[in-house]
């Protein structure tokens, strides 16, 4: 009899061999939640303007939610792929008493905006849109609510230099998945959608969409 000791065999997968699923995102943190989940993407940049995006988002009176989305629809609207695939566009806001906050443009950016969430609780609007043959055929926001404890500048000033240049891609100056998680006293909310894709809820679309298995 044959020697079946040393056959690995690979788990049966989930997720239907078609159509394909395209990410718009080329987020290290996206593209990790997705495989964690045994989900199978593409993963593609998404070239649009995000500030000209906010600025006409803000122009129009739009709550950070809503703008979330229109970013989120932009970048799935702007990756080219085959016919019949699954694309999805995701983007985060976050506000905090009313004012925005986006991605810093230098360390010493980042140290305002760090200074400015210190003590406070901010929201990060999470937006995931998915389209089907250029159809948007689900759109979700999630908002969880994350509590920035009262650190000293002492603090602030050695978490700068450990994490570098890499939190200037974060919108909250953070990396929850790291040394960001020092920031914080408490957080609220599925901790994907702190990532940046409320995975649980993109999970139910996908099923929907007879992607995945119900």
């Amino acid at each position: 009899m044959p020697d079946d000791s040393n056959l690995v065999l690979k788990p049966l997968p989930l997720q239907a061999e078609s159509p394909a699923i395209v990410l718009a995102s080329r987020s290290s943190a996206r593209r990790s939640l997705l495989e964690s989940a045994g989900v199978r993407a593409d993963y593609r940049s998404a070239d649009v303007d995000e500030h000209a995006i906010r600025d006409d988002a803000r122009a129009r009176g739009m709550a950070p939610g809503q703008t979330a989305l229109e970013l989120a629809r932009a970048k799935a609207r702007a990756v080219s792929v085959d016919r019949g695939a699954i694309v999805i566009g995701a983007d985060q806001m976050l506000s905090c008493e009313g004012a925005w906050f986006d991605k810093p443009e230098s360390m010493d950016r980042a140290r305002q905006q760090l200074r400015m969430l210190r003590g406070r609780p901010h929201v990060l609007h999470t937006a995931v849109v998915m389209l089907r043959d250029g159809v948007e055929v689900w759109r979700h926001v999630a908002c969880p609510v994350l509590h920035m404890r009262v650190f000293s500048d002492s603090f602030l000033e050695r978490y700068l230099a450990i994490e570098g240049d890499a939190i200037l891609s974060c919108v909250g100056c953070y990396r929850l998945e790291g040394m960001g998680i020092h920031l914080f006293s408490r957080v609220e909310g599925e901790h994907s959608a702190i990532m940046g894709l409320p995975l649980l809820a993109v999970l139910q679309a996908l099923r929907a969409q007879h992607i995945i298995l119900q």
